[in-house]
């Protein structure tokens, strides 16, 4: 049985049909996704990883954070990765007024250089998509690995992964002091597993 959690089922996918939920699968690429960082707690080791396995991805920043640790968001960049804006404080934009998630996720793009943008919870009013739509990329995500659930062991991601994973997968991970710990023995196990499998992992291309 599908789990509506990790991978969206289609009436949810219909809500923003104009954001990427899966890339073209050409040549068997997936995009692993890391939100919430840059916290040196967690992006560190993660990037740590990625380089070890020669392996590119999408970092989806918070402002307030990049702001903070500027030399790890200085660091994701020159090691080849994409980012994306998250907004500057993590707002949720069903319970911020349109004006005020706007001006929040400007201020973030006055650090973070590009036109992906990942609401945060992956959630906002049908307005605000509608906006964003004209002005970013919105990027959402095929499977949602719940690393950051108390719940969750490392297992649990690679095995999230494996049952969903398919060419063009978007697959989100958070690079926070909540997951941090399960990343680190999750996520060489899930990219051995998706390699084993003859998918590429990629970055998200910015057109």
């Amino acid at each position: 049985m599908i789990d509506p959690r990790v991978h969206p089922p289609q009436f949810i996918r219909r809500l923003f049909p104009d954001a990427f939920w899966v890339l073209n699968g050409n040549n068997r690429n997936i995009y692993l996704t890391f939100d919430d960082g840059p916290v040196p707690e967690a992006t560190s080791a993660v990037l740590d990883i990625l380089s070890a396995e020669d392996v590119k991805a999408t970092f989806f920043c918070v402002g307030e954070n990049v702001h903070k640790y500027p030399a790890i968001y200085k660091r994701i960049l020159n090691n080849g990765h994409s980012t994306g804006n998250h907004t500057y404080n993590h707002l949720k934009g069903l319970k911020t007024r349109n004006a005020d998630f706007f001006q929040n996720i400007e201020k973030a793009s006055e650090l973070i250089d590009s036109r992906l943008f990942r609401p945060p919870h992956g959630l906002m009013k049908p307005s605000q998509y509608r906006y964003l739509s004209k002005h970013y990329q919105i990027v959402m995500w095929d499977i949602l690995t719940l690393d950051y659930a108390q719940s969750s062991i490392p297992d649990d991601l690679l095995n999230r992964v494996e049952s969903y994973v398919r060419p063009g997968s978007i697959i989100t991970f958070h690079d926070s002091i909540k997951s941090a710990d399960k990343l680190k023995t999750a996520l060489p196990l899930v990219i051995k597993m998706l390699k084993d499998k003859g998918f590429h992992p990629s970055a998200i291309p910015i057109s």
